[in-house]
């Protein structure tokens, strides 16, 4: 509400607002959202399926043929991804494809990013992989890839050091097994990351993704990248090694394997090398070529097919113990409600996957909206994809997330809308029903491959790391202290000490801003940095101090420091030295009568080269109470030693501020003299000399 009585300060007219009261917006807010309507309920309804509304309008003519090219080719690229992702998240391949059927599906009528491919995504999977891990282990199950038996011993006790668990879990443990084991943690999980991100939605949290800034997720990309690589290393050499439960992972699995590396499997070896060659060159080929090349080359398909088809004939399972993906059901399993009783045990792990699956897909949605002209709702973002993560974790899934590089396929080859990922998702359902058994014989080496090869677009950002320390040094400070926490602590770690350390970083940066000295532009009334700048004239008597950043109780002190320093004039010290000098004279004297302030004013005309400060407000964003105090003490200091202090360019936050913190005294006629529209307004209020009627003051 506006009130058009207005308060006439100056030739400007302040508008008086008039604040509502508290109980009259909740009775609004009540009334506009619990009311119920035909338009209403439609428009609830269009809003959470996004696809009512544009599906009805969908070109065929024109859409249907990018949208055909680019489901297909993403569908290809899924398939042999969605099986070797399980390798990260310590599954059966079979749940990697029910993850990206059921997540392509869901999005389609919840998402409104036209180009956005969400589903199984490697860091997602990298931190589902880490919780399964843990607690399997924690449960008593032999981590090693091939064996499917509890760990326990014949008395029940465990023969390794493992945490002691609940025997209600432990019971679940052995009436399912390793593997049932891991998917019911890998669901419990999802759910409930499905349920944080749907909430974060509701409550209008998605401001949290703004404290992730674009350095901190390279980083934390890059470093899970190193430590999926890690992981990985192990099936490259056919070496059966558990994966390190807790911190150091990468330090920990690297010594395991050079411990090991005798029992390197030598057919694992120069499968791995083979294919790592083969995809490697694929990759360069389709950089290279790109705009030549009308679809991306399916390297991965191709490999994976001919990696089947030897490993089958040549048994190589059979004669030289390869590690392969063994029998990979047709079908689906009958769905099921994730086990509450596992998630009190998975409850915080959730949290960081929620929260870098919605980053992830929102930064991916915004992007790729913006180069294709039209617009995306990050908060429905949240929902779709807090979505695809509930529903699908009754049937069998985890955790997804929108993914870069399936995206920027999607992009490039054509896609329209998000019919695209209706035809990828019948392109794993003919693999789910039909094709899945014939995966039998692949190696895990191959899929490992699949994986480090994948990772080549994250690793390289080690070759920006010059380019972006000559460009900002904090940032590149960031991304190495986030990369490296990421990649030698662990994933979950790295990622809130890279979220904490940015957030430190800002406060330093407003801790120790800049600050400089003005000078006016010949023959104009602009004013800038001497610091900085050349030709620039100084005004005679007055100095102009600008101080380029909010004002608040953690840099006060820093202000009030680079003032003094930069008016060499510190009020306490000079008041100091004045009274010493005046007992000097009074005792040569002998002359009592003289008061302080008497000797002061003879004092300041002979010592002091300006007789007033202008503080440029015009970088100061905002103002709390400490620095409202301190602008007041800065004002009662330098008028103790016969400086007058004004503030110019200061924005209506700060002039509210400064009005309830009764820093201008009287009222409006003190305003007057205190705050100025323009430094150029203020330095003719200093000097005396006659200003335009538009630059008057507030």
């Amino acid at each position: 509400m506006e009130d058009l009585n207005s308060v006439t300060v100056g030739p400007l007219k302040r508008r008086v607002r008039q604040r509502r009261r508290i109980h009259e917006i909740i009775k609004t807010k009540l009334q506009r959202n619990l009311s119920c309507s035909g338009p209403k309920v439609k428009r609830t309804l269009t809003g959470f399926f996004p696809v009512v509304k544009w599906l009805p309008k969908y070109k065929v003519k024109e859409y249907i043929w990018g949208d055909l090219m680019s489901g297909l080719i993403v569908g290809i690229i899924l398939i042999p991804q969605a099986i070797a992702y399980c390798l990260l998240a310590g599954l059966d391949p079979i749940y990697g494809l029910y993850t990206s059927f059921f997540a392509n599906i869901i999005y389609f009528f919840m998402g409104t990013s036209r180009h956005v491919s969400v589903g199984i995504f490697s860091l997602m999977s990298l931190m589902v992989g880490q919780v399964v891990d843990r607690e399997v282990y924690l449960a008593g199950f032999d981590l090693n890839d091939d064996s499917t038996k509890n760990a326990f011993g014949l008395n029940g006790t465990a023969e390794t050091n493992t945490t002691v668990v609940n025997l209600k879990i432990t019971a679940l443990n052995m009436e399912c097994g390793k593997e049932c084991y891991a998917i019911s943690i890998a669901t419990a999980l999802t759910l409930l990351a499905g349920v944080y991100q749907v909430l974060m939605a509701v409550l209008r949290l998605g401001f949290v993704s703004v404290y992730l800034s674009a350095p901190m997720l390279d980083g934390f990309a890059t470093g899970a990248s190193c430590t999926i690589l890690t992981v990985q290393a192990k099936y490259l050499l056919g070496l059966k090694i558990p994966r390190h439960q807790g911190y150091g992972t990468v330090v920990v699995t690297w010594i395991n394997i050079f411990k090991n590396i005798h029992k390197t499997n030598f057919c694992d070896l120069i499968t791995s090398a083979i294919c790592i060659i083969v995809l490697v060159a694929g990759k360069e080929i389709q950089d290279r070529y790109k705009d030549r090349l009308k679809i991306p080359m399916p390297t991965e398909l191709v490999v994976v097919a001919v990696a089947t088809i030897v490993s089958h004939f040549a048994d190589l399972n059979g004669q030289f113990s390869s590690s392969i993906s063994g029998a990979i059901p047709t079908g689906f399993i009958p769905p099921k409600v994730p086990s509450i009783e596992l998630m009190p045990r998975v409850a915080f792990d959730a949290i960081p996957l929620a929260v870098i699956s919605f980053a992830f897909t929102v930064s991916l949605s915004e992007m790729f909206a913006k180069k294709n002209g039209y617009t995306v709702r990050p908060n429905q973002e949240m929902i779709a994809i807090g979505f695809c993560n509930i529903i699908p974790s009754f049937f069998h899934s985890f955790t997804t997330s929108a993914a870069l590089a399936k995206t920027m396929v999607k992009d490039s080859t054509g896609c329209q809308t998000q019919v695209s990922s209706i035809v990828s998702a019948l392109v794993v359902l003919l693999v789910l029903l039909f094709f899945a058994p014939f995966f039998y014989a692949l190696q895990k080496c191959v899929l490992a491959c699949i994986i480090i090869v994948s990772l080549r677009g994250a690793l390289r950002k080690f070759r920006d790391v010059p380019k972006q320390w000559r460009e900002s040094k904090i940032e590149a400070i960031v991304w190495l202290v986030t990369m490296s926490s990421t990649a030698l602590i662990s994933v979950e770690l790295g990622l809130l000490i890279g979220v904490v350390f940015s957030m430190i970083c800002v406060v330093v940066q407003t801790q120790n801003p800049k600050v400089s000295l003005l000078g006016q532009i010949e023959q104009t009334n602009d004013f800038e940095d001497m610091e900085e700048y050349d030709n620039l004239s100084p005004i005679p008597k007055v100095k102009i101090f600008r101080f380029q950043a909010p004002l608040f109780y953690a840099n006060k002190d820093f202000f009030l420091k680079t003032l003094y320093k930069a008016t060499d004039l510190e009020p306490f010290l000079e008041i100091t030295r004045r009274r010493k000098l005046e007992k000097k004279a009074v005792k040569k004297t002998d002359s009592v009568d003289q008061t302080n302030g008497d000797v002061s004013v003879s004092l300041i005309s002979k010592d002091l080269d300006f007789h007033t400060i202008i503080l440029d407000c015009s970088c100061i964003s905002i103002i709390d109470t400490t620095g409202v105090s301190t602008f007041k003490a800065v004002l009662k200091d330098y008028k103790e030693v016969g400086i007058n202090v004004i503030l110019a360019c200061c924005n209506t936050t700060i002039i509210d501020s400064l009005r309830r913190g009764s820093f201008f005294g009287a009222g409006d006629k003190d305003m007057e003299r205190l705050s100025f529209h323009t430094i150029q307004s203020a330095v003719c209020f200093a000097t005396g000399t006659t200003q335009p009627v538009n630059d008057s003051s507030v």
